[in-house]
């Protein structure tokens, strides 16, 4: 299986001008993110961005792009997957989302997709769903049927298979994190989390008997 990356959409230098876009967002706001700002501090012309990106919609549907991306999922090539392969993947993806969730990044993209949802014309939401999440669902999906195929996983429906295992991963933690509980605070828990999730997730939707007991049993 290959590593998906966040380079796969994005040049280098595309990466670098969204991360001072991001950083400008966490620093300022939606105020500071203009695209004279994003090219001032990314040391780009105006010019550049809008070829890249277009408007400033664009560009923040780039921004949601890029930090999804760091949800890194794997991508079947057609092996047949072993226990431990399966274990090791789901392991990474529940890590690698709750760290990106409890980022600094994704909070000030959500509160401001939150702030903007009763407001005629907001787009974020939208945008969130459909550069955001949804195309973490579709890479997660695919290792899921690639468990499947393995004879590893037994579901009927892929996206509910894998909105059972992100409940189980998230739980009510991103909207605690929202309401102002600390990183480093939630930070302390991943580890146990994401075992306890994938454990869960085995239990439910595993083929092989043994993943019913699960391996952690307290925290």
């Amino acid at each position: 299986m290959s590593l998906v990356s966040q380079t796969d959409e994005f040049t280098p230098r595309q990466n670098a001008v969204l991360e001072e876009a991001l950083r400008l967002l966490i620093k300022g706001g939606e105020k500071a993110l203009t695209t004279a700002g994003v090219a001032r501090a990314a040391n780009c012309s105006k010019e550049s961005l809008y070829k890249w990106f277009g408007d400033r919609d664009g560009l923040l549907a780039a921004m949601i792009s890029y930090q999804a991306s760091k949800v890194r999922a794997y991508e079947p090539a057609g092996e047949k997957l072993t226990e431990e392969d399966l274990r090791a993947h789901l392991t990474s993806f529940v890590r690698d989302l709750l760290e990106v969730l409890s980022g600094e990044v994704s909070l000030a993209l959500n509160r401001l997709a939150i702030g903007q949802a009763s407001r005629e014309g907001g787009k974020l939401g939208q945008m969130m769903l459909e550069r955001g999440r949804g195309p973490v669902g579709k890479r997660t999906i695919a290792l899921l049927e690639a468990g499947r195929r393995s004879g590893l996983l037994d579901f009927s429906d892929g996206n509910e298979a894998y909105l059972s295992l992100y409940g189980l991963a998230v739980g009510d933690l991103h909207v605690r994190m929202l309401l102002g509980l600390r990183a480093e605070d939630a930070r302390k828990e991943f580890g146990v989390r994401a075992e306890k999730a994938v454990d869960a997730f085995l239990t439910l939707y595993g083929t092989d008997r043994k993943w019913e007991e699960p391996r952690i049993r307290s925290v």
